[in-house]
């Protein structure tokens, strides 16, 4: 018997290596994971299109940050009213009510007549995507077995970045289709109108899935939730027995792990990543000088994203969460100071590249699958929705932050005079080092353990 950070671990509750999941809980996680493919499809699509609206609506740096970001003022919103209202009306039906945000969304952004139109629709799909952020790792993680928790809640990552690399692939084919004035006037249009197809997708495959076990337990419907449970399988099954069986644990350590959960999601956002996701072709742009150039090399950052990101899922539940974290958070680091110094030098458009790329697969095997494994882990039992709701609210409002800034502080005169155009990348990468200290310091091991023995070890154990 083993022990990681204070969690006994039994040899025999480690799976063989291809060991895979059942076929009916494969479809249960990829099913929710399409809200993490209209999460990465909405919030990416804007990438293709901020230079296109900033001509079409003739805005300032302060106006092209608000296009840019204007989605995530919804993300905050949702994401905080996720958690009460899938506790009162299940993690399911709030799936539901994003994919119909997300469905609106694309429908109005793309008939936009005017930019305040643009602003309203664009924070409607924002909802959609900070309640998806919430509920898709939840759903995911509620319905797995500990043996398959950490690459299954990996797979909405995986989607996520998917989503972003589909959208970053028809942005492209869109760009091509026309000339500049066509892409001025009805370009965006036809990018933003596209992820009507995913939308619907969604909505219909919903109906083929039940609610969570979990979730049903919580609710005093014993029988639903067993039927559920049996149906994934009898890891499944025995933990919901287990489940049931015991008592529930209130830990004293409630407000800490909070102050843990909120720091992991806030340092996800502030180390940088999307600027490079939703600015990548402006960056490119200042060196390629072509915007063809610029959005090609988008389409093979979002291919990186997902190659590593699959090297996510391959690890996360063989080398556990803490060392991917504390990894990936160094190499961003060494390439954000790069990739400021090469910006701020103006290099070739080829080192920049390879410089964003390296960025990417550092954050794409570490940060940003497993902080929405921890998210969906870490939080007692009692209050996991409202907690994880709390944490994903404070990631959309840093990622606001960063998103509207990043134009104000790289297009600056003043900052640019004194710092340089590469700026922003040494405060993103300041904030990298920062996580690898707190994840050294303050994150337990959880692969392997189930979720109630996740809550009991918090209220047994003293946390650092």
């Amino acid at each position: 018997m083993s022990v990681v950070r204070g969690i006994q671990t039994p040899p025999a509750e480690i799976p063989p290596h291809g060991t895979s999941a059942p076929i009916y809980l494969t479809l249960i996680t990829c099913v929710a994971a399409l809200g993490g493919l209209l999460f990465g499809y909405d919030t990416a699509v804007i990438s293709g299109a901020i230079g296109l609206l900033q001509i079409h609506f003739h805005l300032t740096p302060a106006a092209t940050g608000w296009a840019a970001s204007s989605a995530l003022a919804g993300c905050v919103l949702g994401a905080s009213l996720a958690g009460f209202t899938s506790n009162v009306f299940g993690r399911h039906r709030l799936l539901v009510l994003s994919g119909i945000c997300f469905l609106l969304s694309a429908i109005g952004t793309a008939a936009s007549s005017g930019f305040q139109m643009f602003i309203l629709f664009r924070i409607l799909g924002g909802i959609g995507i900070g309640a998806a952020s919430v509920i898709s790792p939840l759903y995911i993680g509620e319905s797995s077995p500990a043996r398959w928790r950490g690459r299954l809640v990996a797979v909405n990552q995986l989607a996520i970045v998917f989503g972003m690399l589909v959208v970053y692939l028809v942005n492209y084919r869109i760009h091509l289709s026309g000339t500049e004035l066509w892409n001025e006037i009805s370009g965006w249009r036809w990018m933003f109108g596209s992820g009507m197809v995913p939308s619907i997708l969604l909505l219909v495959l919903l109906f083929t899935v039940p609610e969570t076990a979990r979730f049903l337990l919580s609710k005093g419907r014993r029988s639903e939730a067993e039927r559920v449970a049996a149906r994934i399988g009898p890891d499944a099954l025995n933990e919901i027995l287990f489940a049931e069986q015991q008592p529930e644990v209130r830990s004293r350590h409630t407000p800490r792990i909070l102050v843990l959960g909120i720091s992991l999601a806030v340092l996800q956002q502030v180390t940088g990543i999307n600027v490079f996701l939703y600015y990548a072709p402006s960056i490119f742009a200042q060196v390629t000088r072509s915007t063809n150039v610029a959005l090609l090399q988008t389409v093979i950052l979002g291919a990186v994203n997902l190659i590593f990101t699959v090297f996510a899922m391959v690890l996360v539940d063989r080398a556990g969460r803490k060392p991917l974290l504390i990894c990936g958070s160094a190499g961003m680091a060494i390439a954000l100071l790069s990739t400021g110094w090469a910006i701020t030098h103006a290099t070739s458009s080829l080192l920049l590249l390879i410089l964003v790329l390296a960025y990417i697969a550092c954050f794409a095997f570490s940060v940003g699958p497993v902080t929405w494994i921890l998210l969906s882990e870490i939080f007692p039992s009692h209050l996991r929705a409202e907690a994880m709701a709390i944490s994903t609210a404070a990631l959309w409002i840093s990622n606001f932050v960063v998103s509207q800034t990043f134009p104000m502080l790289s297009q600056s005169p003043a900052v640019i005079a004194h710092f340089g155009r590469g700026f922003p990348f040494y405060i993103y990468a300041l904030f990298c080092f920062i996580e690898v200290w707190l994840v050294a310091q303050f994150i337990p091991e959880t692969r392997n353990r189930s979720l109630e023995e996740i809550t009991r070890w918090w209220s047994t154990e003293t946390p650092r």
